[in-house]
C-alpha cells in the first residue's frame, strides 16, 4: 500500500466516521476521533453483515484492501449511538 493509498484511506473513514456521528447527532472530537469510527464501525458493520448473511453494498478498494463504506457509516452510527447513552450526563436533583 503507497502513502497515497493510506491517505485516501484515512480520509475515506474519516468521512464515514463523520457521518456516522451526524446520523446519531451526537459528537465525539476531531479528525483523528472521525478516522477511529469509520474503522470501528467498519469492523462493527462487516460482523453484522457476515451474522445476518448480508452482501458488501459499497466498497471502495485500495490497493489490496477493501474497506465497505455502507457498513462502516451503518457500523459506526451504531457504535456511536451505544457510547452516547452510556456516557451521558445524568442531572441529580
Amino acid at each position: 500500500m503507497t502513502l497515497l493509498d493510506l491517505l485516501l484511506l484515512l480520509l475515506v473513514a474519516g468521512i464515514c466516521g463523520a457521518i456516522g456521528q451526524a446520523i446519531t447527532g451526537y459528537s465525539f472530537g476531531g479528525l483523528l476521533v472521525c478516522i477511529a469510527l469509520g474503522f470501528i464501525g467498519a469492523l462493527l458493520g462487516m460482523g453484522l453483515a457476515r451474522a445476518l448473511d448480508l452482501p458488501e453494498l459499497f466498497v471502495v478498494q485500495f490497493d489490496n484492501f477493501a474497506f465497505p463504506i455502507v457498513w462502516s457509516i451503518i457500523g459506526s452510527a451504531l457504535f456511536v449511538a451505544v457510547i452516547s447513552l452510556l456516557s451521558r450526563r445524568r442531572v441529580v436533583d
